[in-house]
């Protein structure tokens, strides 16, 4: 079974042709980053109209690498939410059209579930149940899904996602963007405890997370120390470095040690960790340490995988329709798009108090 999967939520446009869930036939992304560089993020418009004139080229390249003719696909699959409006509504009109035109199924997708299943490539099938961090620009969540397909929101971010986070810290650093890459580059030259950033502590006793605190010691760091930043193409000082490298010690020590304390109580059999921050080194090296202690096997997708990508769409979009769960032709893109379809949700949570400790 063919699926042709289309991914605009942000600013990658990408189409990707899957062969029954698992064989990747084609996997073509436009990256928007040289475009956003100069402003230091994401521009809404400017990424809506730019989907809007690669969305055809990316789907008529993908198909042609995969040798196939657009009539021979049985199923298409395209992020429904959540994302960017404009950006969304690109990639959904034009699945809708491929729907119509040639008479197929028509699959909305999660952004988030497609993480989910962007480890399905490259890896052992995934033992049930199990736990998904899954850390992005715009996602922090760690979910218990106990089969494919059903998800509980065991964890969240209460503020800034984590790749956020590095974004905004990397602009403090005059590091560039995006924040990520340039965070972990100036990070390997630097020392990891010079900084002894805090850490979250939520006062509800949730097992959750928060990095705007840690943003704003970042900052206050900078301005009672006088941190000297690099010039555009200067390698950064000693300075700069041990910031980079103490902020990533304290995500990544954030981040997992959330996950081994929701592990304790879920007891899962596989830990999945994706999203475009999975790519982060430091990040892998302490999940497998983490996975290791828990006596469980850790998934990470390749780099290629990692960012937003059409071949994770695809994928998650095979499993739905195996299940009959398809779209009719109403379907619209959905910015507040939830995956979470076991257990209770409390809306309120990021109402509630964030303490901080070092």
């Amino acid at each position: 079974m063919l699926i042709l999967g289309i991914e605009t939520s942000c600013d990658e446009t990408a189409a990707a042709v899957v062969r029954d869930g698992k064989t990747i036939l084609s996997s073509e992304i436009y990256s928007q980053i040289d475009t956003h560089r100069p402003f230091g993020g994401v521009v809404p418009e400017i990424a809506s109209r730019e989907h809007l004139s690669r969305i055809g080229p990316i789907v008529d390249e993908a198909l042609r690498k995969a040798n196939i003719s657009v009539d021979q696909i049985d199923a298409v699959a395209v992020t429904q939410g959540p994302g960017l409006i404009g950006s969304l509504l690109i990639g959904v009109s034009y699945a809708k059209a491929i729907s119509f035109g040639i008479g197929i199924p028509l699959i909305g997708i999660n952004h988030i579930e497609g993480h989910v299943f962007s480890v399905v490539f490259e890896n052992p099938p995934i033992e049930y149940p199990a736990l998904a961090l899954i850390v992005s620009g715009g996602h922090t969540n760690i979910f218990y899904t106990p089969e494919e397909g059903q998800y509980k929101v065991v964890s969240r971010t209460r503020d800034d996602a984590a790749g956020e986070a590095f974004d905004k810290v990397a602009k403090m650093l005059g590091l560039g963007y995006p924040g990520g890459p340039a965070i972990e580059a100036a990070a390997m030259g630097g020392d990891p405890d010079a900084v002894p950033f805090p850490t979250a502590r939520i006062s509800d006793g949730r097992p959750d997370m928060s990095f705007s605190g840690l943003k704003t010691a970042v900052q206050r760091h900078i301005q009672t120390n006088s941190v000297e930043f690099p010039a555009p193409g200067e390698e950064p000082g000693k300075a700069v470095r041990d910031i980079a490298a103490s902020f990533q010690h304290t995500v990544v020590r954030t981040l997992l040690a959330v996950v081994e304390r929701v592990a304790q109580s879920h007891r899962p059999r596989t830990l999945i960790v994706a999203g475009g921050v999975a790519c982060n080194q430091t990040l892998r090296k302490a999940a497998q340490q983490t996975a290791s202690r828990l006596g469980i096997p850790v998934f990470f997708p390749s780099q290629h995988l990692s960012t937003d990508n059409a071949a994770m769409i695809a994928a998650a979009g095979h499993a739905k329709l195996r299940l009959g769960l398809t779209a009719g032709l109403e379907m619209t893109a959905d910015v507040t798009l939830r995956l979470q379809n076991i257990g209770n949700d409390d809306s309120d949570l990021r109402k509630r108090r964030v303490h901080y400790r070092i």
